[in-house]
């Protein structure tokens, strides 16, 4: 009898050990929030990230990311350097590309205008990752960080090699602010390396895009292949520059990250863009993710399943 008893016991722990083991097993595969970040701005360097406007040209910073598996990206915060004083409802515009890694969408050979473009971002951005306040596929709101915030360098509008390194044009201070963007469209990007490019509009004066530490250090979340941050106006485009081994240089030139973070959902059964069954097996795996379809657009930001039906359109591209 007591042999089983015994044996009952240990029927029911098994079980019991299965049972959480497929309750983890499902929850790892269907429960996968998606964060990055960066981490904290260094204060070394404020790079120029802003839209074109009368005098100035339009010019672009960016720092890459990896996407393990495809990811519905529905928020994004960004830290940079505005002018002292600045009042937050003159930052007027808030625009957010993609670009994958050189040599994919871009000329090759490339011009040969610039040092290298190796691990640059692309020539031109990914089309369907482009959100915009002023289009309605993006909303944001801004937060003064520090009232008082400093940088040692700055890269502005001279985006040249420096004939006397170290390059850049000397430091800065003003206010430290923090953009947070909620994508009323959410970005759907399958598994890969990207670069993500903000671009912000003020009234008066520029928006310097803060550094962050490179390699990545904790709250940020550091991975394999991180690269450095890179520049161009658009003088200078297609090709890009990188800023610190380029425009700053020196005996040892610095590297650079940019203060940005990520947050949305992972889908990991989500179909293969350019295959046929690309858009009806991820909207299967969204409804067996979230419940159905009405919850996985609703819980990933959509403002409808339509809206979800055309972001996958887009996604399934090839």
């Amino acid at each position: 009898m007591a042999t089983k008893k015994r044996i009952m016991r240990s029927l029911v722990s098994s079980n019991g050990a299965r049972l959480a083991f497929g309750m983890w097993f499902a929850t790892s595969l269907w429960s996968a929030t998606f964060s990055f970040t960066t981490g904290n701005p260094d204060g070394l360097l404020g790079a120029a990230s802003r839209r074109a406007s009368p005098g100035k040209l339009e010019t672009e910073t960016a720092d890459d990311f990896i996407l393990q598996q495809t990811t519905v990206i529905n928020r994004a915060t960004i830290v940079g350097l505005v002018p002292s004083g600045t009042q937050l409802q003159n930052v007027k515009e808030v625009e957010i590309e993609v670009y994958h890694v050189f040599p994919l969408d871009s000329a090759f050979p490339p011009s040969g205008k610039v040092p290298s473009r190796v691990n640059s971002p692309a020539d031109v951005e990914i089309d369907s990752a482009t959100r915009a306040g002023n289009s309605g596929t993006l909303t944001f709101s801004t937060g003064v960080l520090n009232a008082g915030f400093s940088v040692a360098n700055t890269v502005v509008n001279n985006l040249k090699l420096p004939t006397v390194p170290p390059g850049g044009e000397g430091p800065a201070t003003g206010e430290e602010v923090e953009i947070t963007i909620t994508f009323t469209s959410p970005i759907i990007l399958p598994a890969g390396h990207y670069f993500f490019r903000p671009e912000v509009l003020l009234t008066s004066g520029d928006f310097l895009y803060l550094s962050a530490p490179r390699p990545i250090v904790p709250p940020g979340n550091p991975f394999v292949g991180d690269l450095q941050a890179w520049i161009r106006n658009s003088n200078l485009a297609p090709d890009w520059l990188r800023i610190g081994t380029d425009i700053v240089g020196g005996a040892t030139p610095p590297t650079f990250n940019m203060t940005f973070a990520l947050t949305g959902e992972t889908v990991p059964e989500a179909g293969t863009p350019g295959q046929a069954d690309c858009h009806g097996k991820t909207i299967s795996a969204l409804a067996h993710q979230f419940g159905s379809t009405y919850s996985a657009a609703s819980t990933l930001g959509f403002s409808s399943v339509q809206a979800l039906q055309d972001g996958l359109t887009l996604f399934c591209k090839p």
